[in-house]
Parts: structure tokens; sequence; C-alpha cells
């Protein structure tokens, strides 16, 4: 069993920042473990490579969901990445930090540290921002943030209508207040894919202190007298096991984590015991407060306007694409799921930006599958701060067995109803003077759906699908909180020497796209290891 002084689970998003950051001092060793393989497929690095990565083993973990009640019994599909770089390394490349007010919030529950104020500065030091630095924005960090490197009148044209219904234009998202419309700033450079791997862990992995194993299927953490000791994995046909002197962080995730603290023992005591897994820490918030957002995908056939659909099904303009890429390092090839945004209260109770919309310039009935024939796009609005909590389980001890995801969307009426109230928001925008020379008919859910909220609901059932941000699962608290499973500076209640790190960690899910967010998390948590370690 070798010794290292910290060991890492995961070597995602939130892994890789971790890697980088404490494998600093040379005299410190690091060992990261990842499930998955390495990221040298051609559809890691090409942008528009998401299309063929999600649905596919060889990048995705190809989790599902139960069946949904508020989905109208539909079981999703729910992707995470299965390789370095973790989901950032399939994901919509979308640089999103979310509101002020999200972080203001979890410091008002008692979570020191954690507002605007504290986490902007994290923000700013990864970031490599194309316009350059200023009071929100960093340079020369290792993250790339560029705007997109192609444009489509139609885009334009829904963002003008956007105006008309209410929603300003706006240049950047990323200031603390995120409502307006405008173009998404992506995690690319120069036209190819910056994932955390490539911005974090590869630079890294020059050290000869840090080691990164892949293939690594962690079983289980060890804790001996109320501290966590060693990680147990099964990697191929070998069982193997490494001892940790000073910190073991889990990052793998809102899913893979908590498979890792129920597997150890750590989580709600009664349900571990009905598996036969001994009890080394009753924590019943484990699993619990699974938090994502929910997208509305609308889809409106449009003429008059280019869209990816006939672009894609044109043998010579597909073949076009191709070139201009090799070339220029633009065009449709670059593009990230989404290029235009918008952030809009879902009615006039609400006191900020509680929906975003992606809209994009294509339509198909689900990835994976191909574009439609017929030129479209799709308006996709989630509601930004749902009510309705979901739950990640394990259902045996067996770390090869996928989890149990039940995200309950939709079943607070709460929630029903800002998705009607986002169902009619979209309707207006395409109802607005700018779209009629587009002459958009609805395709999706369809003009046969009532605008009232029971059958807009209803519809939102029916259409609803993951837009691939689950948070929340091993939530961070005060010790009054009996649902908590981390403190402030992140370390597992009642186990020494075990923190987690990554996106399960927020108490409350961020008004946006979680990754840049849990990046963050994970630079704040190595930063408190090192404080700790100087101690």
């Amino acid at each position: 069993m070798a010794d290292y002084d910290h060991i890492i689970v995961g070597a995602g998003s939130a892994g890789c920042v971790l890697a980088e950051a404490l494998s600093r001092d040379p005299a410190t060793r690091v060992l990261v473990l990842e499930a998955g393989g390495h990221d040298d497929w051609i559809w890691f690095r090409i942008p528009v490579g998401y299309l063929f990565a999600i649905g596919n083993p060889r990048a995705d973990w190809m989790f599902r969901t139960a069946a949904e009640p508020g989905l109208n019994g539909r079981s999703l599909g729910y992707p995470r990445g299965r390789v370095i770089g973790g989901s950032s390394a399939i994901n919509a490349m979308v640089y999103m930090r979310g509101q002020a007010a999200d972080y203001d919030h979890w410091r008002q529950l008692g979570l020191p540290g954690w507002g605007w104020d504290d986490v902007l500065p994290v923000f700013r030091a990864q970031e490599d921002f194309f316009a350059g630095a200023d009071a929100a924005h960093g340079a020369g960090g290792p993250l790339r943030v560029e705007p997109p490197r192609v444009t489509w009148p139609v885009l334009d044209i829904w963002r003008k209508a956007a105006a008309e219904a209410g929603i300003p234009p706006v240049d950047d998202f990323n200031r603390g207040d995120n409502e307006g419309a405008g173009y998404f700033h992506v995690t690319q450079k120069r036209g190819t894919r910056v994932s955390a791997a490539g911005a974090f862990l590869k630079p890294a992995l020059a050290r000869p202190n840090l080691t990164l194993e892949t293939g690594c299927l962690v079983d289980r953490v060890a804790v001996e007298g109320g501290r966590a000791t060693a990680v147990h994995w099964l990697q191929g046909r070998s069982r193997r096991s490494a001892r940790a002197r000073g910190q073991i962080v889990l990052a793998a995730g809102a899913l893979g984590s908590v498979q890792v603290l129920l597997r150890s023992g750590i989580g709600p005591g009664a349900a571990l015991q009905r598996l036969g897994i001994p009890v080394a820490r009753d924590l019943p918030g484990v699993g619990q407060n699974l938090q994502d957002h929910l997208q509305l995908r609308m889809i409106y056939k449009v003429t008059g306007a280019r869209t990816l659909n006939e672009t894609y099904w044109n043998l010579f303009r597909r073949a076009w694409m191709g070139i201009d890429y090799a070339l220029f390092r633009r065009g449709p090839l670059t593009m990230a799921p989404s290029q235009l945004g918008a952030f809009a209260r879902s009615g006039p109770d609400a006191d900020r930006a509680d929906l975003e919309f992606h809209i994009q310039p294509l339509s198909l009935d689900r990835f994976g599958e191909p574009l439609h024939r017929f030129p479209a796009i799709t308006t996709s609005v989630c509601n930004l701060r749902p009510v309705s909590r979901g739950q990640v389980a394990i259902t045996s001890p067996d770390p090869a067995a996928p989890p149990e995801i039940a995200p309950n969307y939709l079943s607070a009426p709460e929630d029903r109803r800002i998705a009607a109230a986002s169902l009619r928001l979209a309707r207006r925008i395409a109802a607005q003077p700018a779209m009629a020379r587009l002459k958009p008919v609805e395709y999706l859910p369809g003009q046969q759906v009532g605008d009232d909220d029971e059958s807009l609901a209803r519809a939102a059932g029916d259409i609803g699908t993951t837009i691939f941000h689950p948070v929340g699962t091993a939530k961070m608290g005060t010790a009054s909180d009996p649902m908590a499973v981390v403190d402030a500076r992140l370390r597992v209640y009642g186990v020494a020497g075990l923190r987690v790190a990554d996106a399960s960690v927020m108490p409350t899910i961020t008004s946006g796209n979680t990754n840049a967010p849990t990046m963050m998390i994970a630079a704040k948590a190595a930063a408190m290891i090192l404080e700790d370690a100087r101690r």
C-alpha cells in the first residue's frame, strides 16, 4: 500500500483543479484516481464533438434516472463524463458563474467565505478572459474563455424579439447579474475545447510528485478511529489501495462522490445496514438534496433563415464545415450546444432572473440522434432555482452497479407553475414582430397545447429533460443542519481527513451552468487544505 500526502478521487472538473493546486509543492505527493480513461479521442477536442460523445460509452457513463412522475413516467438519460476532465470534456463549454445573490445566499445560510465577494477573486484567478482583466474578469489564468467563433442571423433575430418582449441585450453574463440576452462565453481556445484536464491537469502531470491512475473504480474510503486513512479501488483485474497521510478528497461529482461515501459506510445508517454495509458515520443527508435544471426544449420550424439542420444535410455545406474548421478553426464545428442565451424573470413577483434560455440554430429529438431535416431553432428554457429535491442512492455495495437517480422533477407545485410561465414567455417571444419574418411554427410541444397553467405544466412533463447540472447531494451546511454533509471548509462531518470538493456540496444550485462554479469550489477547497496543512 503506497503512501501519499493527498489522494483525490475523480479527475473531473473539480479533481483536475485540485490536482494542480495540491501538487505545486514538490515535497507533497498527490495521487489522482480516475474511473474513466484518457481524452485521446478527436471529439473531445472539436467543440461540436458533444453530439458524438453524449450517449457514447467511450465518453459517457450512460446513467439513467428512475421513471419520473413529474415527467409523466419517463426515464431520462443522465450523461456524465467518463474521461479525465469529466463532464467538462463533453459539456456545453458555457462559462457561467451564476448570480452574486446565489453566493450571498450561501453566506447567509451560515457559510462564511462563500459570498460573492469571497468567490469572485477565485473565478478571476482561474480565468484567461479574451478581453483582458478588469474588475470582473481575470487574464493569464489557466482557463481560457472566449466568445463564439460562429454567428447565425437567426439567433440575432431571436435576440431582437427578446428585447421586444422586455429582455434587454447584454454583452456579459458574468458580472454578478446575468439578466438579459446575449452570446455565451465559452471555454475554448482558438476553436478547440478547453476542458479542466487541458487547463489544469495535463500541465501539472509534468511534476514528478503528481500521479494519475485511470480506469480506477473506487470501492470505498477506509475509516479507522473516526479518520479517513486509505482508498481502495479496482483497476482492471486488480484490487489496489493507497494510504493518505493528509487529506482524501472526493471530487467525483454529485453522483460519484455520493456513491463512494455510501460504500464507505458514510450516509443514512438504516439504508446502509439494509445493504450490509457497516456504518462508519450516520449522515442522513448523503445522497439527498439533489437539484438539477430541467430544460423545456421548445422547437420552432422557421422559414427564410439558415439553420444548422439544412446545412448539415447538404453534403457540400457539410464538407465546407470540415474545411472551414481545418483551415481557420471557425464555423459550425466550433459550436457549443447553445450560442445565444437569455436570463429573464418568470413573472413580476420574481426579484431577479429565475429563467435561463439556451437558443440553438438547430433541432433534434434528443442528443445523440440526427438533426431534423427541416430548418428550425430550439428555444430551451429552465427554472434556475427549482424547489423540487431528489436523491441519489446505491442499490448494492458493488462499485460497478449504477446509482439510483431520482431527481423528482416538477414534484413541487411552484416548479410546475414556473414551468408553465416559462413556456408562455417563450411563446410570447416567438410572437414578437421581429420573429414574423421567420414565420415560426411551434413544432414542440405543439400549437395544440393550450396556454393555461395545467396544459403547459403537463406539456413540460412531456418535453422536459436534464440540462446536465446535478448538484447538492453532499450539501454544505452548519452543524445544526441535520442534512448537512460537509461544513463550510468542506470537511465531512464526523470523519477527519475526508473532504468533498465538487458540485455535490452546493447547498442550493447556482443560477446558470454549473461547470465554472464547480471549478471555483475545487480551488477554494485546495486553498483550505493548504491553509490547514500550514497550521
